[in-house]
């Protein structure tokens, strides 16, 4: 495949696996490790992450501009664990010196989950210049720490 081809696919491929969460995006990178020349793996792993962020952005802008249900979702009117895991995280990404490392980890490790951060931090008010940047630079650490070290074992 061309490298632009790979590039574009890799980008959709990211978008999808942020909005639906049975399309798993750290899968479709390792099968990109093992049939991808370095410099394309590189590519890949940049449109991937950019794809996910730009889904992850669909979710943060859809909870900050419908926050009312969601707010009251995360506010811990839910029941037992679930509802105070939820309004910890609310509360953590309200605050600068907490939020972004949470969205920074968040997006490297994958714990807490990404889409519920995403979620989270559109109802919390964070920046969304902040959350894009931190969650690419995030998921593009995490799909290179994946990705690269196979792709450079097998060339």
């Amino acid at each position: 495949m061309s490298g632009r081809f790979e590039a574009l696919l890799a980008l959709v491929y990211g978008v999808v696996s942020a909005l639906v969460p049975v399309v798993n995006a750290e899968a479709y990178a390792l099968v990109l490790a093992g049939r991808t020349h370095p410099t394309l793996a590189v590519v890949a792993v940049l449109a991937l992450a950019a794809g996910q962020t730009v889904g992850k952005l669909v979710l943060f802008e859809a909870a900050r501009r419908g926050s009312g249900p969601l707010e009251r979702r995360f506010a811990g009117r839910g029941e037992g664990r679930a509802a105070r895991w939820a309004g910890r995280i609310r509360d953590g990404l309200r605050s600068r010196r907490t939020g972004l490392p949470m969205v920074l980890a968040s997006a490297a490790l994958g714990v807490p989950p990404l889409a519920a951060v995403s979620l989270a931090a559109g109802v919390a008010g964070q920046r969304r210049w902040e959350f894009g940047v931190l969650c690419l630079v995030g998921r593009t650490a995490r799909f290179a720490l994946l990705v690269l070290p196979a792709v450079w074992a097998f060339s």
